[in-house]
């Protein structure tokens, strides 16, 4: 992962594979670029961009692709925003299951970079995002026993993504379910 200059950070992964990388601090430094691309390029239809996922956890391994969470007015805004998004060279990912999101993929398509996801600020997929970023952050053990598990997932599904992913759902509903009784 560390490509030795400094600079930005290798970002991808072959379509379907499972690979952990160390966390890198300069994860955070890419993520800035990215959001300040979004904001040009979407101008004020954002109204909020927020790093999401593992690699926005200081301290967790994760898969070197950037997860985007943008909130926008509503889903049509959203669907509005897909073509100059493509442009830009994203590609949407229609019939994606989550109902409340538009989802693209940026990078080739053997080796996807960022993952951006538009949902209307305090949406479910907004609100779950967050959360969950958050309780990694703040809470050491969570993070450490979601870190072991990603690690033995990644080691019995190195090119099962879908595996990968639908094994870790159970444990991230866990801990959205105590973050929802914690906010009641």
């Amino acid at each position: 992962m560390n490509d030795g200059r400094g600079g930005a950070p290798s970002l991808g992964l072959a379509r379907g594979t499972v690979r952990l990388e160390p966390h890198d601090e300069r994860w955070h430094r890419a993520f800035e670029r990215e959001a300040a691309r979004l904001r040009d390029l979407l101008g004020p239809r954002l109204q909020r961009v927020e790093h999401v996922g593992s690699t926005a956890v200081p301290g967790l391994s994760a898969k070197p692709v950037l997860d985007l969470s943008v909130a926008v007015a509503s889903l049509a805004v959203a669907r509005a925003c897909v073509p100059r998004l493509e442009r830009a060279g994203y590609q949407h990912r229609p019939g994606d299951p989550v109902a409340d999101r538009v989802f693209l993929a940026r990078g080739p398509a053997d080796r996807r970079t960022h993952y951006l996801t538009l949902t209307e600020r305090g949406s479910d997929t907004w609100h779950d995002h967050l959360a969950f970023r958050d309780a990694l952050r703040d809470d050491p053990e969570t993070r450490r026993a979601y870190a072991r598990l990603k690690r033995h997932l990644a080691a019995r599904h190195p090119t099962e993504r879908a595996a990968y992913t639908d094994a870790k759902s159970a444990f991230v509903e866990r801990v959205l379910g105590r973050v929802r009784e914690a906010s009641y």
